[in-house]
């Protein structure tokens, strides 16, 4: 096969392009996106679904190193402004604004059994997280609506520590329905229903896209970090 007189004007600058573009995939693939990054995430959503994130982030950027902080929403707010951290995942009120929301989270009641006798008290035991975030809002206004007497007799800021205080039986307690391990239950009868909460993604200023990044511009877009159904 032998080629015409066109083709053999065509072949070296078809050579040429080719040639780049093989340059240009190697570059990507050496290269890629490199740096780090300071992630915020609540416990809650630590556990949720932060593992299948970072599986599927790492997978496309093998180069980006991730310190995840977790901490409540109450503590990452300032850790924000102050710079400390590059982005978090944050709870708000589920009524916020659709453009601010990416994901809706319902909070439930939990506890050791699906029917605690701490029922039957006259006045409920309840373990909450810091007075400032948003199920221990949530929970007590809840309770204050339906007018049923209780008392914050355990606290914790941290996921575990409800968790177990909700396993040992001596309080319920608050938690995001993902958040729920399966050895506790999810409590529907005797107490009133919870709303559900906002999950956000926060920049550390406007516009931060990532910072400590070698190459700006690494995609942490919502629809990528949050799938709306697990």
């Amino acid at each position: 096969m032998a080629l015409t007189v066109a083709g053999e004007r065509f072949f070296p600058g078809a050579e040429r392009v080719l040639a780049a573009h093989d340059e240009t995939l190697a570059s990507i693939r050496q290269d890629g996106l490199r740096g780090s990054i300071v992630f915020g995430c609540p416990e809650d959503y630590l556990t949720a679904f932060f593992p299948d994130l970072l599986r599927r982030y790492g997978a496309v950027h093998p180069g980006v190193e991730i310190e995840v902080i977790s901490a409540p929403t109450i503590e990452l707010r300032p850790l924000l402004q102050r710079r400390r951290i590059d982005l978090a995942l944050v709870s708000q009120p589920g009524s916020a604004g659709p453009i601010e929301v990416i994901r809706h989270e319902p909070l439930v009641w939990i506890a050791s059994t699906d029917a605690p006798t701490l029922l039957e008290e006259p006045t409920l035991p309840i373990a909450l997280s810091a007075p400032g975030s948003i199920d221990h809002i949530e929970a007590r206004c809840a309770l204050d609506a339906s007018s049923r007497p209780y008392r914050v007799s355990h606290a914790s800021n941290g996921l575990a520590g409800l968790l177990a205080i909700a396993r040992s039986g001596l309080a319920i307690s608050v938690a995001t329905r993902a958040a729920v391990p399966g050895e506790l239950s999810i409590v529907t009868r005797g107490l009133p229903p919870l709303p559900e909460i906002g999950i956000s993604l926060a920049y550390a200023s406007v516009g931060l896209c990532c910072a400590k990044t070698v190459n700006p511009g690494l995609p942490l877009s919502p629809d990528a970090l949050i799938p709306q159904a697990l």
